[in-house]
């Protein structure tokens, strides 16, 4: 890749690093009318209520209708996350796609791997949580506050803990236990 070439792929980067978690992630842009923002910047999002003080990685990001995120989740770009609909997601927590081999005594950060999460319709996110690479967290699943996720999580389980342990199945439907 020529000099010319590499500078304009730093430079859109920046750009849209500037746009998307500058302006639109800034208070100045209201809570209910960012999604739609983030959808005229070619980010597939659906009407969702996205708080202030995030980030958003790339445009690898999809987010579904009637989901909600709280000030500042982080959702990394380097692969894939996908977020279905209905999900809640609290504050500060991180969404990582991204993490590194182990490198040499000189550098152990190695080669950066990266892996898709998904995390499906109705899931609730707890606040400070981490949802490590390669991870799916199942339908109507609950991640506890703090947990760090490193396995897949069933749908309906509720995991908690570092690292995150399913603590219980949530009884379907909810009309069986009243």
């Amino acid at each position: 890749m020529n000099f010319a070439r590499k500078l304009g792929v730093i430079l859109r980067r920046h750009l849209f690093n500037m746009w998307i978690n500058g302006f639109v992630s800034s208070v100045l842009v209201p809570d209910r009318a960012r999604w739609m923002l983030l959808r005229a910047s070619g980010i597939p999002v659906e009407r969702s209520v996205i708080d202030a003080r995030g980030f958003i990685g790339s445009r690898t990001v999809t987010i579904g209708k009637g989901s909600s995120l709280n000030y500042g989740v982080f959702l990394d770009g380097s692969a894939q996350v996908s977020i279905g609909r209905g999900v809640s997601i609290g504050m500060n927590a991180l969404v990582l796609t991204g993490s590194h081999e182990l490198g040499s005594p000189d550098k152990r950060a190695g080669e950066l791997n990266s892996a898709p999460v998904t995390i499906e319709d109705g899931a609730w996110i707890g606040a400070n949580a981490v949802i490590l690479p390669g991870v799916t967290v199942g339908r109507g699943a609950v991640v506890g506050t703090g947990a760090i996720v490193m396995k897949d999580v069933a749908e309906g389980s509720v995991v908690m803990g570092n690292p995150a342990r399913v603590v219980r199945r949530i009884d379907e439907p909810d009309a069986a236990r009243a």
